[in-house]
Protein backbone atom coordinates (compact mmCIF):
# COMPACT_ATOMS: atom_id res chain seq x y z
CA UNK A 1 0.00 0.00 0.00
CA UNK A 2 1.18 3.50 -1.33
CA UNK A 3 0.55 6.36 0.58
CA UNK A 4 -0.18 9.96 -0.78
CA UNK A 5 2.63 12.11 -0.99
CA UNK A 6 0.75 14.74 1.23
CA UNK A 7 -0.76 12.73 3.28
CA UNK A 8 0.83 12.89 7.26
CA UNK A 9 1.85 9.70 8.68
CA UNK A 10 -1.08 9.05 11.05
CA UNK A 11 -4.08 9.55 8.73
CA UNK A 12 -1.87 6.65 6.80
CA UNK A 13 -2.04 4.44 9.73
CA UNK A 14 -6.05 5.29 10.47
CA UNK A 15 -6.83 4.42 6.70
CA UNK A 16 -4.27 1.11 7.12
CA UNK A 17 -6.17 -0.32 10.65
CA UNK A 18 -9.82 0.56 9.49
CA UNK A 19 -9.04 -1.28 6.09
CA UNK A 20 -7.69 -4.29 7.49
CA UNK A 21 -10.50 -3.51 10.25
CA UNK A 22 -13.21 -3.78 7.57
CA UNK A 23 -11.32 -6.91 5.82
CA UNK A 24 -11.92 -8.81 9.46
CA UNK A 25 -15.29 -7.51 10.15
CA UNK A 26 -16.38 -9.58 6.85
CA UNK A 27 -14.42 -12.55 7.74
CA UNK A 28 -16.52 -12.55 10.90
CA UNK A 29 -19.36 -12.12 9.06
CA UNK A 30 -18.85 -14.81 6.69
CA UNK A 31 -18.05 -17.12 9.55
CA UNK A 32 -21.03 -16.27 11.31
CA UNK A 33 -22.85 -17.49 8.30
CA UNK A 34 -20.99 -20.61 7.43
CA UNK A 35 -21.98 -21.90 11.66
CA UNK A 36 -25.50 -20.40 10.82
CA UNK A 37 -26.16 -22.53 7.88
CA UNK A 38 -24.42 -25.74 9.17
CA UNK A 39 -26.23 -25.24 12.34
CA UNK A 40 -29.41 -25.31 10.11
CA UNK A 41 -28.51 -28.27 8.41
CA UNK A 42 -27.69 -30.36 11.33
CA UNK A 43 -31.26 -29.67 13.07
CA UNK A 44 -32.43 -30.63 9.69
CA UNK A 45 -30.40 -34.11 9.59
CA UNK A 46 -31.95 -34.12 13.27
CA UNK A 47 -34.80 -34.14 12.41
CA UNK A 48 -35.54 -36.30 9.74
CA UNK A 49 -33.64 -39.24 11.71
CA UNK A 50 -36.10 -38.80 14.64
CA UNK A 51 -39.51 -38.53 11.42
CA UNK A 52 -37.25 -41.86 10.70
CA UNK A 53 -37.00 -43.42 13.86
CA UNK A 54 -40.86 -42.57 15.19
CA UNK A 55 -42.24 -43.81 11.44
CA UNK A 56 -40.45 -47.57 11.66
CA UNK A 57 -40.70 -48.12 15.54
CA UNK A 58 -42.38 -51.01 16.23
Amino acid sequence: MQSRPDEDPAAALDRQLEERRLKQETRNERQVWYFLAYFLFGIHVVAFVMIYAIRHAK
